[in-house]
């Protein structure tokens, strides 16, 4: 059933919230710790539904994984190539990262595994993951177009191969590393643009031989050396960065607004939307610099701000390509007019993300154009109209993005089903409006 809310302005945001553990991180500490010899024991896991599949799968394919009274998950793993036999369909839910890492997980394995998903995922497309991997000896079976329901034929005898990504993607990139393990020789991926790296370090922390280095012809060449002994480990999962720009931008919105929020995972390869704020004149600061299981955390303290429109650079993109909606809404309120490029990946997201935001944008005022891989936003320094009613289309960071707009802008805006945000951030409504916000049933 749709789970329509309303959000209206705010008075100015204030305190400090820890938001959920980073998704990324979370899908691939319980996917090593399931591979890892001996007890993993993982705190601040996220605990949404995309990550509770993947905690169910793992337990699927035989490791033991249990969440304690103290809200830590431990993981006692099978070692690389342990992995069993599914009973059942795996069902990913709205999870395109844990379908397509657990793809590769999987396909070095001899055995045969069934993926789905929900109607969402299920219109996703898989073949980029499913063609390098295919090089590897796996086969599969899938719907036209590559898409789930997809059934995996594992091999007994996969071939390290040497992979240039065709698009920047972390999860190719991923899937590709995680088939590489139960593979003899040296598996490697090529990447001329820079990808998340949240793999390569957990990898390294687990014990397996990593090797990054320039490419010929640009980017980086990551290799990963297959059979490595994966000795399970504590994990301290980041507070997500992605998670954080929503209460983040609410905050730069807001007049008068100040807060903080405490662990967030900082990493450079994901901060691209801070960077891009910073440059807008955000008031941001990163306090507590420190290291967290190999990946870099701050406590990020906020305050409101006048923003500017700038120009973002296309080859920033996959450093944030999650945080475009909100950061399009960020644009709205800015002075002049900021520039999105090279967003073609938006498209293929849980929604037509590029197109859901552009349509909802011009829906509350904001004069906007949409491109093929690009989206101009023309703001004009005051707070959009706001009003209108959003098709969020069971994506959960357009449902977000949108009811902060409505906390800064000139009337409340509705969303017209936000059940898909607890995928990723469990208890967003409670968080925002323990800062202030005023978000709440709508009684559309």
């Amino acid at each position: 059933m749709a789970k329509p809310l309303i959000s209206s302005r705010a008075p100015a945001l204030a305190g400090s919230a820890r938001v959920p553990g980073d998704k990324s991180i979370s899908h691939r500490a319980l996917m090593l710790g399931a591979l890892a010899v001996g007890e993993s024991v993982v705190t601040g896991l996220l605990e949404g539904d995309d990550v509770l599949r993947t905690a169910a799968c793992m337990r699927a394919l035989g490791a033991e994984v249990e969440r304690r009274a103290d809200g830590s998950w431990r993981l006692f793993g099978r070692g690389v190539g342990g992995l069993m036999e599914p009973a059942d369909v795996l069902d990913m839910g709205n999870s395109g990262t844990g379908a397509r890492l657990l793809m590769g997980l999987v396909a070095s394995h001899p055995f045969t595994t069934i993926f789905t998903g929900d109607a969402s995922l299920r219109s996703r497309p898989m073949r980029r993951v499913t063609e390098p991997l295919g090089r590897m000896g796996a086969g599969f079976i899938t719907r036209d177009g590559g898409r789930l329901p997809a059934t995996v034929v594992g091999t007994a005898r996969p071939m390290p191969i040497s992979y240039e990504l065709p698009v920047a993607s972390a999860q190719v990139k991923s899937a590709i590393l995680l088939a590489g393990l139960n593979t003899p020789g040296e598996t490697t991926v090529i990447e001329r643009e820079a990808t998340r790296d949240h793999t390569e370090l957990m990898l390294r922390n687990f014990g397996a031989t990593i090797r990054v280095e320039p490419a010929e012809g640009g980017g980086r060449a990551i290799s990963v050396t297959g059979f490595p002994e994966l000795t399970g480990r504590p994990m301290v999962v980041p507070a997500d960065p992605s998670s954080a720009a929503f209460p983040a931008v609410a905050a730069l919105l807001v007049e008068g607004s100040e807060i903080r929020l405490p662990d967030i995972g900082i990493n450079p390869l994901r901060a691209g939307l801070y960077q891009t704020l910073l440059e807008m004149g955000a008031d941001i600061g990163f306090e507590r610099r420190r290291d967290q299981a190999g990946e870099p955390v701050a406590d990020l303290v906020i305050r409101a701000s006048r923003l500017k429109g700038i120009d973002v650079p296309a080859e920033r993109a996959p450093s944030m390509i999650d945080e475009y909606p909100i950061l399009a809404v960020a644009a709205a309120f800015a002075d002049g007019t900021t520039r999105m490029r090279g967003l073609g990946e938006l498209r293929v997201k849980e929604s037509d993300r590029l197109g859901a935001m552009a349509r909802g944008l011009a829906a509350c005022g904001v004069a906007v154009e949409e491109e093929k891989d690009a989206l101009i936003v023309h703001g004009t320094g005051r707070p959009p109209l706001g009003g209108a009613t959003i098709a969020t289309h069971f994506d959960h960071r357009i449902a977000m993005s949108f009811l902060v707009m409505g906390m800064a802008s000139g009337r409340a805006v509705t969303v017209d089903d936000a059940e898909a945000i607890d995928t990723s951030f469990p208890g967003f409504v409670a968080l925002m409006n323990g800062l202030g916000s005023k978000i709440e049933a709508s009684g559309e």
